[in-house]
């Protein structure tokens, strides 16, 4: 099996030589070392396609959407909404209307949860998220319960870092108004099974809210297939800008929901009296857009489809498998979710050391990752420790790297010791 996956990376060594010539910031040198970024789940470098696309918008088109009359309103609306249906085709959403441009997976929950919560969630009511979720799938749905004196519950976690779906199929009630959890786990890289949690929640008619933000670079994401009720995801995690995400949801519930902010785009009349509100999706686009965002993102869904996603699959999945094998033979490393069934994010600590020491050390080698709670506060208290190391893949970090980053790390445990 060690022998597939070593002869199987090699066999891939040129194409992904290829797809590093396309990532300009790869090549830089900190302290004269080359950069090994392994900080990929806090965000993802861009392709030259993606600087390319964003700079000749804003050389040749920049100019505000939907109301103006001259020519580069008029282009600059068709790129932003030919994006639009880029995104919708990317993830299988019905219609382009169901896709909402946001800043990021953390303002499409925020969205949600106000503007879902303040038409459907009553005091007494419950909402369910996991002891894995990311603050900001969390710390929403604690405001918005506070708001209206209902209850936050949380899927426990396994041992091995997996969501228990016993214990959530007993969480489940007539109270229960909506289930929010992460694809992906950020901290542990678990690939949750959504699939699972969808299917109980619509048995009792309760919709189900997942956040994206770390499945999305990684996995095919097919919101007709799952038959989530909203799924939402950040640009800048899968190669586009920063400051520009995505909120999908079934547009017979976008339909109800009231927006949670007002100006601009979202209004269709205003008086002195009252408001009325624009159509989907714009009802929910208050203020000026990304457009430049969302001509980023859209150039960013054309390059990972260019690629092949089954290919980003397989290479990162090998990667994966490769580095996991060996961070297992490193003494003094506690290695969190040890399992097979996650995306390339490896959380460990070196026993008896911070894991801030270590992470500074790994950047004297010119390597990069990401140590402390990784906005996971809840989930490291359940784990009863400070925080981890967290190195984190994309399909275009090679076997060398990851072979540079063992190497150092085991000088590093060797400087600390």
């Amino acid at each position: 099996m060690n022998e597939h996956i070593n002869n199987k990376l090699v066999s891939y060594k040129d194409k992904i030589k290829a797809i590093r010539k396309d990532f300009p910031i790869l090549d830089i040198r900190l302290d004269n070392k080359p950069l090994v970024y392994f900080d990929n789940a806090a965000t993802t470098q861009k392709p030259q396609q993606v600087l390319n696309a964003v700079a000749d918008y804003y050389n040749t088109t920049n100019s505000n959407v939907h109301r103006g009359v001259h020519r580069l309103s008029n282009q600059a609306t068709t790129l932003f909404e030919e994006a639009r249906k880029t995104v919708a085709e990317f993830i299988n959403a019905g219609e382009a209307e169901e896709i909402i441009f946001t800043r990021g997976t953390t303002e499409s929950i925020n969205l949600v949860a106000w503007s879902f919560c303040e038409l459907f969630l009553n005091q007494g009511d419950e909402i369910i998220v996991s002891e894995l979720d990311h603050h900001s799938n969390f710390v929403p749905w604690q405001m918005a319960c506070k708001r209206k004196k209902a209850t936050l519950k949380f899927i426990p976690i396994l041992p091995s870092g997996q969501l228990d779906l016993n214990k959530f199929e007993e969480l489940l009630s007539e109270k229960t108004k909506i289930v929010a959890v992460g694809h992906v786990s950020n901290t542990l890289g678990t690939i949750n099974d959504i699939e699972s949690i969808i299917e109980l929640s619509h048995r009792r008619n309760i919709p189900v809210f997942i956040d994206g933000a770390q499945s999305a670079p990684h996995l095919k994401i097919d919101v007709k297939r799952l038959d989530c009720d909203f799924y939402a995801f950040s640009g800048h995690k899968m190669y586009a800008p920063m400051g520009i995400g995505v909120l999908y949801g079934k547009k017979e519930i976008l339909q109800k929901l009231i927006p949670y902010q007002f100006g601009g785009e979202m209004v269709e009349t205003v008086g002195f009296d009252d408001t009325t509100f624009n159509q989907l999706p714009y009802k929910f686009e208050a203020g000026t857009p990304n457009v430049g965002g969302a001509v980023g993102l859209e150039a960013a869904i054309k390059y990972i489809n260019s690629i092949d996603r089954d290919f980003i699959f397989e290479y990162e999945n090998l990667l994966k498998d490769y580095t996991s094998r060996r961070l297992n033979q490193i003494e003094d490393l506690d290695l969190l979710a040890n399992i097979e069934n996650k995306v390339g994010v490896f959380s460990f600590n070196v026993k008896n050391q911070h894991n801030y020491d270590v992470g500074v050390l790994l950047d004297n080698f010119g390597i990069c990752v990401r140590t402390g709670t990784h906005c996971t506060q809840p989930l490291m208290q359940k784990l009863n420790i400070l925080g981890t190391v967290r190195a984190s893949l994309s399909f275009y970090n090679t076997v060398e790297e990851v072979d540079f980053f063992i190497e150092s790390l085991k000088k590093v445990i060797s400087i600390l010791k």
